[in-house]
């Protein structure tokens, strides 16, 4: 399982590496005395990413004794948004919006070429975990839905047929660019750019705005 639930096996400790404990220290040091709590957020996605991509509880207590902040207040962060996992992902963290602009352009196909292909429904992982996938609210990359979160990546303009690629691509090894896999180079309309299309173009452009 993954997103949502926390696992029931749990590593006995948990402690920050060296240089991760610098990195604690230095985003703590970015809030004013008194305020230092406002870096759980930071210090949840170090750990997190420290320990393969997911948090374990002892780390909730480690940042809550830095932070002198009540283990069940980190917890609360962590278990609030989606962006954190406190069970074990697959390598490869699929994130697949839903929400309404990348339902009206095809969510529901995204979705079922990652059913279809790896077998596994929303909060899932395949067997060999490799993959696994959890279908998440708004990813802000609505211009140029449907939108699949890979990891840190964004892979936008998706439809069955490229999911199915893209997943292949991931499977064995390599890692897509990510952006639109439709060619788009910004937020436009799907059939390309309507505004602005010259040099020079666009309202106000000739200098003449206010004159009479």
């Amino acid at each position: 399982m993954s997103g949502g639930g926390i696992a029931a096996e749990q590593p006995a400790s948990f402690a920050f590496t060296a240089e991760n404990e610098a990195k604690a220290e230095a985003l703590i040091a970015k809030y004013p005395e008194g305020r230092q709590q406002s870096a759980v957020m930071a210090l949840l996605d170090l750990a997190q990413r420290q320990h393969d991509n997911w948090i374990p509880m002892a780390a909730i207590d480690v940042i809550g004794a830095k932070l002198e902040m009540a283990p069940i207040r980190v917890l609360e962060v962590a278990t609030f948004y989606s962006m954190y996992n406190m069970a074990p992902v697959g390598a490869f963290y699929l994130q697949a919006c839903r929400t309404t602009p990348c339902w009206l352009r095809g969510s529901d196909n995204v979705i079922k070429a990652i059913r279809d292909k790896l077998g596994i429904a929303n909060k899932q992982m395949t067997d060999d975990g490799k993959f696994s996938l959890l279908e998440v609210e708004c990813l802000g990359a609505c211009a140029n839905a449907p939108v699949l979160q890979v990891n840190d990546n964004f892979y936008e303009d998706l439809d069955y047929a490229g999911t199915v690629a893209l997943l292949d691509k991931l499977a064995e090894g390599e890692i897509p660019t990510p952006g639109s896999t439709s060619g788009r180079t910004g937020a436009m309309p799907a059939p390309g750019a309507t505004s602005l299309t010259s040099a020079g173009g666009g309202a106000g452009a000739t200098g003449d705005v206010g004159e009479d």
